[in-house]
C-alpha cells in the first residue's frame, strides 16, 4: 500500500501538501467547512504518490464531507487531478481503475451539488458565498445544457489527468524494459566473452601441457639410454611453454585492455602441430584430399583449434602405439575434417566429462558448421563439416 519514496520527494510532497492547505485554507479562514476541505485536499496533495489507495481514499471523504455540509466546489478541489494522475502512474491494477471509475461519478456528484445545492447539503448550503452554484429550472433548457457542459468538463478534467497518469506508467514501464533489455545484452555478451576466453584458456593450456607432460615422461625414461633423446625434449618443452606462455599474455592483454585479438593460428599453422605433437610421441598420418579453398579467419582459427583439441586428447587417452589420421577433404561445398584414433586397449577409470568437446562443438557451431564426437567400432572419431564461406566473408 505505501510506496518506497527517496526523503526528498517525501520532503517536497509534504511540503507541496501544506502549501495548498494554506493556500486554499488562509482565504476560506471565515468559513469551517472551507478550511476542512483546504486541510483535507492538502493531506490528498501529501500522500498521492506514497499511497495511492489512501489519496484516493482520503479525496473521497472530503469531497463527501463537503457535498454533506453544502460547501460548495472551491479551488482546494483540483488536488482531485495529480491525485488521479497518482493513482493511475502508481496505483496497483485495482486503484487504478477505482480511480478511472471515481473521475465519472465524482463529476456527477459535483455537477449536482452545483445544480441542487440545497438538495445536497444536508446541514446548510454555503456555496453561493464562492458564486459556483446556479439556480435548476425544470423548465429551463438552459440550465439543463449548463448541467451538461459543466458534467463534461469536470469528466475531461479528471480523465486527462487519469490518461496523463496512464501514460506516464507506461513511458516507465518502457524504460524499465530498455534497461533490463540493455542489461540483458550486457550480460550475454559478457558471459560470451568469458566463454570465449575459457575455451582459448583450455586450447591453449590443456595442449601445451599434453606435450609438456609427454615429453617429460618420455625424457624421464630416456635419461639414461639417449641423452640427445632428452635434449630434444627439453627444447621441445621449453618451445611449447614458450608459445603458451605468449598466447596466454595476448588472452590476459585482452581480457584487461580490452584490446582487439592478436594474431590467430591458421590452417597454415596445422603442420607446426602436427610437427610438435608427433615429437612428443604421437604417430600421424595426414590425408588431404580435393581442393582447398579459400576460409574466413575465424573458420581457419575452427579448423586449427578442433584439430588442436582432437590431437591432444589422442595424445593423452588414445592408444598412441597406432597410428591417429588427420583427414582434410575439401569439397566445393566446404571442409570436412576427421581425427580417428584408437581406443585404448585398457581404459582407465571413467573421468568427468571435460570442456574439450564442447568447446569443438561451439567452434564448429559459431562459424556455420558442425561437429560430431564419440567412440566407433574401437576407435574415437572427430568429424566436423565447414561451409564454404561466402566472399565477403573470406579475409583479403
Amino acid at each position: 500500500m505505501f510506496r518506497r519514496l527517496s526523503t526528498s520527494q517525501l520532503v517536497v510532497d509534504g511540503i507541496l501538501g501544506v502549501v495548498w492547505a494554506l493556500l486554499n485554507g488562509v482565504p476560506a479562514v471565515a468559513s469551517p467547512g472551507a478550511v476542512l476541505v483546504a486541510v483535507g485536499m492538502g493531506g490528498v496533495v501529501a500522500i498521492r504518490r506514497l499511497t495511492p489507495p489512501l489519496a484516493l481514499a482520503l479525496a473521497w471523504l472530503v469531497a463527501l464531507a463537503q457535498v454533506v455540509t453544502g460547501v460548495g466546489p472551491l479551488p482546494a478541489d483540483l488536488a482531485i487531478l495529480p491525485m488521479l494522475f497518482a493513482c493511475a502512474a502508481y496505483g496497483s491494477r485495482r486503484v487504478r481503475w477505482l480511480a478511472f471509475v471515481s473521475g465519472f461519478v465524482g463529476a456527477a456528484i459535483a455537477t449536482l451539488a452545483v445544480a441542487f445545492p440545497n438538495a445536497l447539503g444536508f446541514l446548510g448550503s454555503s456555496s453561493q458565498d464562492f458564486g459556483f452554484s446556479f439556480r435548476y429550472d425544470t423548465d429551463s433548457l438552459r440550465s439543463a445544457i449548463l448541467m451538461a457542459a459543466l458534467f463534461a468538463f469536470t469528466v475531461t478534467m479528471f480523465l486527462l489527468s487519469w490518461t496523463a497518469g496512464v501514460l506516464y506508467r507506461t513511458w516507465r514501464q518502457a524504460r524499465a524494459n530498455r534497461a533490463a533489455a540493455i542489461e540483458a545484452e550486457r550480460e550475454v555478451a559478457a558471459e560470451q566473452e568469458r566463454t570465449r576466453i575459457a575455451r582459448d584458456m583450455h586450447d591453449i593450456v590443456a595442449h601445451s601441457l599434453a606435450v609438456v607432460v609427454a615429453q617429460a615422461d618420455g625424457a624421464r625414461y630416456l635419461r639414461q639410454k639417449d641423452p640427445e633423446a632428452v635434449d630434444e625434449a627439453l627444447q621441445t618443452i621449453a618451445a611449447t611453454a614458450r608459445d603458451a606462455l605468449g598466447d596466454v599474455r595476448v588472452l590476459l592483454a585482452q581480457l584487461r585492455h580490452r584490446q582487439a585479438d592478436g594474431p590467430q593460428p591458421t590452417m597454415g599453422d596445422l603442420d607446426r602441430l602436427v610437427d610438435q605433437l608427433r615429437a612428443a610421441g604421437l604417430r600421424i598420418r595426414r590425408e588431404d584430399s580435393g581442393t582447398p579453398l579459400p576460409l574466413a579467419t575465424g573458420q581457419q582459427l575452427a579448423v586449427y583449434r578442433i584439430a588442436q583439441e582432437s590431437l591432444t586428447n589422442a595424445l593423452r587417452h588414445a592408444d598412441t602405439a597406432q597410428e591417429v589420421e588427420l583427414r582434410l577433404g575439401w569439397t566445393p561445398h566446404g571442409l570436412e575434417l576427421v581425427v580417428v584414433s584408437a581406443l585404448p586397449a585398457h581404459p582407465g577409470p571413467a573421468s568427468t566429462a571435460g570442456h574439450g568437446i564442447a568447446g569443438m562443438t561451439e567452434r564448429a557451431v559459431l562459424v556455420g558448421g558442425r561437429l560430431a564426437a564419440g567412440p566407433d567400432d574401437g576407435r574415437f572419431v572427430v568429424r566436423a563439416w565447414l561451409p564454404a564461406p561466402s566472399p565477403q566473408e573470406v579475409s583479403p
